[in-house]
């Protein structure tokens, strides 16, 4: 069975640091969407980072760009976040999610994801 994990979250001040790890098991396809994702209560969830694992495109919204990046171990077939100068609003919690086989990443639209961890919290404070 497919199975995602995050692992990582806590709590961490601002002008800190944290590094989010997602360990996907379970997957035959070495080409696939990976990304994460957060929620805060009552509200939508928001896509924050993809990459597409065939040729390690990644696409980040633009709330954490230039703070944020992604990256994808095959070896250890681990997705990563790392959250650099993270911010209050940043505080969520935090999904990671795959696609199964696609062959051609196209910005890995929402719709491609269909299996996802339990999530992580993220809570930063000042």
């Amino acid at each position: 069975q497919v199975r995602l994990v995050e692992s990582g979250g806590g709590s961490v001040q601002v002008g800190g640091s944290l590094r989010l790890s997602c360990a996907a098991s379970g997957y035959t396809s070495n080409s696939r969407c990976m990304g994460w994702f957060r929620q805060v209560p009552g509200m939508e969830l928001e896509g924050v980072a993809r990459i597409y694992t065939g040729d390690g495109s990644t696409y980040y919204d633009d709330s954490v760009k230039c703070r944020f990046t992604s990256s994808h171990d095959s070896a250890k077939n681990t997705l990563y976040l790392q959250m650099n100068s993270p911010k209050p609003e940043d505080t969520a919690m935090y999904y990671c999610a795959a696609s199964r086989l696609v062959l051609s990443g196209g910005n890995c639209p929402d719709r491609y994801f269909t299996d996802w961890g339990q999530g992580t919290q993220v809570t930063v404070s000042s």
